[in-house]
Protein backbone atom coordinates (compact mmCIF):
# COMPACT_ATOMS: atom_id res chain seq x y z
CA UNK A 1 0.00 0.00 0.00
CA UNK A 2 1.34 3.43 -0.91
CA UNK A 3 0.10 6.33 1.19
CA UNK A 4 0.77 9.95 0.25
CA UNK A 5 -0.09 13.38 1.54
CA UNK A 6 0.34 16.09 -1.06
CA UNK A 7 0.51 19.60 0.34
CA UNK A 8 1.43 23.21 -0.25
CA UNK A 9 4.42 24.34 1.84
CA UNK A 10 3.26 26.28 4.91
CA UNK A 11 -0.19 24.66 4.75
CA UNK A 12 -1.48 24.87 8.34
CA UNK A 13 -3.51 21.66 7.88
CA UNK A 14 -0.73 19.47 6.48
CA UNK A 15 0.86 18.38 9.82
CA UNK A 16 -2.50 17.52 11.37
CA UNK A 17 -3.60 15.57 8.30
CA UNK A 18 -0.39 13.50 8.46
CA UNK A 19 -0.86 12.97 12.20
CA UNK A 20 -4.46 11.78 11.73
CA UNK A 21 -3.49 9.53 8.83
CA UNK A 22 -0.68 7.91 10.83
CA UNK A 23 -3.09 7.33 13.71
CA UNK A 24 -5.54 5.61 11.35
CA UNK A 25 -2.77 3.43 9.91
CA UNK A 26 -1.56 2.53 13.42
CA UNK A 27 -5.09 1.69 14.57
CA UNK A 28 -5.49 -0.59 11.55
CA UNK A 29 -2.13 -2.27 12.21
CA UNK A 30 -0.53 -1.02 8.99
CA UNK A 31 3.12 -0.13 9.65
CA UNK A 32 3.94 1.80 6.48
CA UNK A 33 5.53 5.12 5.66
CA UNK A 34 3.44 8.15 4.76
CA UNK A 35 5.09 9.86 1.78
CA UNK A 36 4.80 13.64 1.94
CA UNK A 37 4.91 15.47 -1.39
CA UNK A 38 5.28 19.26 -1.56
CA UNK A 39 3.47 20.92 -4.46
CA UNK A 40 5.01 24.30 -5.17
CA UNK A 41 3.71 25.45 -8.56
CA UNK A 42 0.79 25.08 -10.96
CA UNK A 43 2.77 22.86 -13.35
CA UNK A 44 3.40 20.38 -10.53
CA UNK A 45 -0.23 20.67 -9.43
CA UNK A 46 -1.40 19.76 -12.92
CA UNK A 47 1.09 16.90 -13.32
CA UNK A 48 0.14 15.47 -9.91
CA UNK A 49 -3.58 16.18 -10.38
CA UNK A 50 -3.43 18.04 -7.10
CA UNK A 51 -6.76 19.28 -5.78
CA UNK A 52 -5.51 21.37 -2.90
CA UNK A 53 -3.71 21.11 0.38
CA UNK A 54 -3.73 18.62 1.94
CA UNK A 55 -4.64 15.82 -0.47
CA UNK A 56 -4.45 12.25 0.80
CA UNK A 57 -3.94 9.44 -1.70
CA UNK A 58 -3.85 5.72 -1.12
CA UNK A 59 -2.44 3.63 -3.95
CA UNK A 60 -2.67 6.70 -6.17
CA UNK A 61 -6.34 7.34 -5.51
CA UNK A 62 -7.63 10.50 -3.88
CA UNK A 63 -9.53 9.44 -0.75
CA UNK A 64 -12.23 12.01 -1.54
CA UNK A 65 -12.83 10.29 -4.89
CA UNK A 66 -13.15 13.51 -6.85
CA UNK A 67 -13.37 13.71 -10.63
CA UNK A 68 -10.41 14.31 -12.91
CA UNK A 69 -11.47 17.77 -14.15
CA UNK A 70 -8.30 19.67 -15.19
CA UNK A 71 -9.70 23.00 -14.01
CA UNK A 72 -9.79 21.69 -10.45
CA UNK A 73 -5.98 21.45 -10.11
CA UNK A 74 -4.51 24.30 -8.07
CA UNK A 75 -1.86 25.34 -5.59
CA UNK A 76 -4.36 26.23 -2.88
CA UNK A 77 -6.11 25.07 0.26
CA UNK A 78 -8.68 22.30 0.08
CA UNK A 79 -12.13 22.04 1.57
CA UNK A 80 -13.60 18.61 2.36
CA UNK A 81 -17.34 18.04 2.39
CA UNK A 82 -18.54 16.83 5.76
CA UNK A 83 -15.32 17.77 7.55
CA UNK A 84 -15.56 18.62 11.23
CA UNK A 85 -12.32 20.60 10.99
CA UNK A 86 -12.04 23.06 8.12
CA UNK A 87 -9.30 22.09 5.67
CA UNK A 88 -8.83 18.54 6.96
CA UNK A 89 -10.10 15.34 5.43
CA UNK A 90 -12.46 13.59 7.85
CA UNK A 91 -10.84 10.75 9.81
CA UNK A 92 -13.75 8.53 8.77
CA UNK A 93 -12.86 9.19 5.11
CA UNK A 94 -9.24 8.20 5.78
CA UNK A 95 -10.29 5.05 7.61
CA UNK A 96 -12.68 4.01 4.87
CA UNK A 97 -10.02 4.53 2.17
CA UNK A 98 -7.41 2.55 4.13
CA UNK A 99 -9.81 -0.34 4.67
CA UNK A 100 -10.89 -0.34 1.03
CA UNK A 101 -7.26 -0.38 -0.16
CA UNK A 102 -6.41 -3.24 2.17
CA UNK A 103 -9.46 -5.16 0.96
CA UNK A 104 -8.48 -4.58 -2.69
CA UNK A 105 -4.94 -5.77 -2.05
CA UNK A 106 -6.19 -8.94 -0.36
CA UNK A 107 -8.18 -10.06 -3.41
Amino acid sequence: MRVEVLYVPDCPHHPTAVKHLKAVLDAEGIPIEVHEVAVTDIKSAQELKFRGSPTVRINGRDIAGESERPESFAVACRIYAGAKEVGLPPIEMMLSAVREARKSEAT
